[in-house]
This record gives C-alpha cells, structure tokens and sequence, in this order.
C-alpha cells in the first residue's frame, strides 16, 4: 500500500467513511466530497473553545484544541477537530501560522499554512474576479453603478498596509476612481464560503453580495454582473472541506480562515457539520478571545447554520494573565502569583459572557511547565471555583493528548452534569434595532457602557436602512488585544464607550460588520516580518516558519 493510499484508507477507517469521498491532495493530506453531508446526519457534540484577551505572551488556542481532541481520544472517545485555515497575512507577519505547537500540532504544517490546497488562492481569484467585472462594466457603461459608491474591494493574503487606499483607472480612457485592498480573511467571499451549507447556498449568498450604489443611493447587487457562476466554478473544489490530522493521528477538517477581528472569525460550516457526521466528538475554535470569535460562532454562525455547542472551554496561561495584571513580558518567568490575580478579571469577563450562553464552562489552564507555579495555578482554580466552573490544567504542548486527559474528563463531566441542554438561544434578537444589537454586545460581552457612532457611520447606517439591509446580526470588527476599542488597555476596564467609525454590509454573508476604533480590514507588517526568518535549503525544507 502506497504512503497516499495509507493516509486516505488510514482517515476513511477512523472517519467510518467509503474511500470513495476522499480526494488525496499528496502524500499526506486531501479534501472530502461536500456530497458526504447528502448521505450522513450530524451525530457528534460540538465543543467549542475560545480564550481570554489575547497578549504578546500567547495563550495556545489552537494548540489546546488540538490536545483536547487527542485528550478525548486517549480516554476512549471518537474525536475530530474542525479548524481554521491559517492566512499568509499573520504567517509572514507578526503572529506566525496556526497548526499548533509541541506535542499537539497538526501535519503537514508547511502546507498548512502556505496556500493549503489552494482554498485560500481560489477565494481570492473569486474575488478579484468580480472587482475586475465591476471595473470592466464601468469602463463600458453597462451598469448602473456609480463610479463613486463602488463598496466592492480586492483583496490579496498578504499583509500591506500600502494597498490600503489607492486609485484604479489610470490607463487610457478608463475610469479613474478610488478603490483599496482588504486582507482575504476578511473578503465577503470568505465569509460567503465559510458560512454556505452547500454550493446552491454559496450562489445565493454570491448573488445576494451588495457591491455599492447608484448615483441614488439604491443597492446594486452581485447578480446584476452575470459571474455568479464563473466565481462557484472558482470556488467549486475548495468547497470540499480539507482532511489532515493531529500528530497522534486525530483526523483534522481545517477549512476557511476569516479573522475574528476584522470578520466573523469562524471556521466553514460545511466543515464542521462533517465533522459532527463523522465523530462522537468534534472540538472546534473560535478566536481571537471570546469576546470576539466565540460571540460571532454564537451570534452569527450558529444563528445561521442551527449548530449548537454542548460545552465551552476558555483558554488561559499563567503567563497571559500576569501580563494582564500589569506585568512587564520580560519577568513573566519570575512567579509572581499577585500579578496573576490582578490579571484574573479579564478572565472572569470571559467566564460571564460564557455563561451568558447556558453551556457548561470549563477553564483549561495551558501549562508552561517551566515556569508556571503551583501557587499561581491554585490562585486560578479558586477563581474559577468561585465562579461556579470548572479549570483543568492541560499540559499539551508537552504532553500531547496524555496532558490532556485532565481536560478531557473535565468537559465530558460538564456535559454530563448538564444533562439534556436546549438548543442555546443567541444573545440578541433581530426584531430590535442594529443600535440596539451592538450596545447589547458592547454592554454585556465588552463591559462597555455603550456605543456611539461616528457622523460616518450614522450616514452608513441611515444608507443600509433606506435599502433594507439592517435585518441581519452585526459583525464587531474590534480590536483583539482588548475589550475595548483601544488595543493599549488590557486587563478588564471600565467606564469606556465603544466607537463606531463606519459600517460595511456583509450582506451576501448575512451580517453587517461595525468598524470600531481604528481596525483596518488590511492589517501591516510589523517592523521586523516573521517572513524574515523563513528559511529554504538546497532540498526545499522549510525552517524558521513559526506555529
């Protein structure tokens, strides 16, 4: 039996699937038919994980997600992953890739983080395509688009702070305007793609995509340009979720990649629901922090799609929540349990807006066993205990699914302990105001005491409103570094008001993104890029790649 041929009948016999679905893609990776979904039912239970306010120290989201599910399968359960894609953008930038780390990584990492089986390469082709028909029908009078109000970007996944705003048109006798590049993650494609159920859904949402207005002020559609089928052509096999697995062999669906900061941050559904068809257990993640990832997973994801998470695991370290109490980075070796507890309220933030949902709660302390202290990880478990949830300690990145059995138990307990759970209800309705919608997340997620919008962003809303667009969850593209809208202020502030500078309309997706503070949909390079530690010998093995 061939390598190929060991992966695929290896994934097929753990997946309870016919080989029949799986479309090798190498060696050691491959995609699934999305036709598994017409023949399977959704079986599994969802966990979902998230984690406090992100900070320079890391917290190992993804990592803990991934020794989870090899925690679950070590204490005899049928477990998968569904993951997100990693972008090139944070890649060659400041945060690095996302497979992982140490003993709980997914494989083949390289691939996975560098145009993994061209998903990321055929969304953004998808959405150039329709920038440059947009172009072409304006330079030969065919629409009735304003030149002026096009709300259409391009995109490209790479971080470029230069493509931010520019002017297009300049060549001979075309159609001067200004225009500007988003990052691919935040494409409205993307989002379509994550959150479509199948390739019909994808073609409403892709004809539903408001692309600007007219010269009064009326929405003009994707569908008036006639490429909605040459995009799902782009898209059609990237639709097929990718398939490749942990290093204790956990089968892993990693697919779609929007950021929770400048988008809705979740994985694909189609994914997911594969997922949940081929396992008792599927550990998903949403980031960055609950307050963003986890809010829209809920809000608008689940909203969408009917899935439901039976558990919540937030991720903390030691090392995070004393840089939360004030400590300085470069002394986060030395214990200091008192910093530890100062950072604790950023924590129980997150532990109250978890509990908002009516899903059991469980803490999983991401253990750096080199400098974290028993003192230090007690001051944690009498907090959460406080709390009324449960804190398990998972050594993962050491340990693998071994450190993570704690954990394991602890959330299948949880369940357990919950008993029969309703489906969640989201935390807000629709039949209220989008006013109302963002301060009822700004209130009760951020601990804001409200919103105020910009005079751009009343003009935004009072324009989405005029053409029926306001009917849909709202998107918070904030800050990740804190729960304001100031990136400098960390631990758990308060008496801050969240601004509102503008709005975008997501409308193909089915929400409306809220820009707040000074977030920018093209994130920058960072003085010195991660890109340039990358290395490729004379045999093309890839080192210095982070994550």
């Amino acid at each position: 039996m061939s390598v190929m041929q060991t992966f695929t009948a290896s994934m097929a016999e753990k997946l309870g699937l016919d080989e029949r679905w799986i479309i090798p893609y190498g060696r050691d990776k491959a995609k699934v038919s999305i036709g598994v979904l017409k023949e399977r039912e959704a079986r599994g239970k969802l966990i979902l994980v998230s984690a406090l306010t992100p900070t320079p120290a890391g917290e190992g989201k993804t990592t803990v997600s991934i020794g989870l599910a090899q925690g679950l399968q070590k204490v005899g359960k049928k477990a998968c992953l569904a993951l997100r894609e990693p972008s090139m953008g944070p890649v060659f930038g400041r945060k690095g890739g996302a497979t992982g780390g140490g003993a709980s990584s997914i494989v083949p990492g390289e691939s996975i983080n560098l145009c993994f089986n061209g998903d990321f390469p055929a969304i953004t082709a998808a959405n150039n395509l329709l920038a440059a028909v947009i172009d072409n029908a304006l330079f030969y009078h065919t629409t009735r688009l304003d030149q002026n109000k096009v709300t259409w970007k391009r995109v490209m996944d790479m971080n470029d702070r230069a493509l931010r705003n520019i002017v297009v048109g300049l060549n001979k006798n075309g159609v001067p305007r200004e225009e500007g590049f988003n990052i691919t993650p935040a494409s409205e494609i993307m989002a379509c793609f994550c959150l479509a159920e199948d390739l019909e859904d994808l073609r409403r949402r892709i004809d539903n995509i408001v692309v600007g207005f007219t010269a009064q002020d009326e929405a003009v559609y994707a569908s008036e340009f006639g490429v909605t089928d040459a995009l799902l052509a782009v898209l059609r096999d990237a639709m097929n979720p990718n398939l490749v697995q942990s290093l204790e062999g956990v089968p892993a669906f990693v697919h779609g990649g929007p950021f929770a900061n400048i988008a809705h941050g979740c994985n694909s559904v189609v994914a997911t629901k594969m997922a949940l068809c081929c396992a008792d257990y599927v550990v998903t993640e949403a980031g960055f922090a609950f307050d963003l990832g986890a809010e829209k997973f809920l809000d608008i994801k689940c909203r969408q799609s009917g899935l439901s998470p039976e558990a919540i695991v937030l991720v903390a370290t030691i090392r995070a929540l004393k840089m939360h109490g004030g400590a300085d980075k470069k002394n986060l070796e030395t214990p200091d349990v008192q910093a530890v507890r100062r950072g604790l309220p950023n924590l129980q933030a997150h532990i109250e807006s978890a509990k908002r949902y009516g899903r059991p709660v469980t803490v999983a302390i991401n253990l750096f066993a080199s400098s974290d202290t028993e003192e230090e990880i007690n001051a944690v478990k009498e907090c959460c205990a406080q709390m009324g949830v449960s804190c398990a300690v998972a050594d993962v990145f050491g340990r693998g699914g071994e450190g993570a059995k704690e954990l394991a138990n602890t959330v299948l307990q949880g369940m357990v302990d919950a008993g029969h759970q309703a489906p969640f209800r989201p935390l807000y309705g629709l039949d209220v105001s989008v006013e109302e919608r963002m301060r009822t997340i700004a209130c009760s997620i951020y601990g804001a005491d409200g919103v105020k919008l910009t005079s751009t962003a009343e003009k935004k809303l009072a324009l989405m409103k005029k053409n029926g667009l306001t009917s849909l969850p709202v998107c918070m593209a904030k800050t990740q570094n804190s729960l304001t809208d100031d990136p400098k202020i960390v631990g758990r502030p308060k008496g801050f008001t969240i601004t509102v500078r503008d709005f975008e309309i997501a409308n193909g997706a089915g929400f409306l993104v809220a820009l707040c503070g000074d977030m920018m949909r093209m994130p920058a390079l960072p003085k010195v890029p991660a890109a340039t530690a990358i290395r490729v010998d004379a045999c093309g093995q890839i080192s210095g790649m982070k994550g």
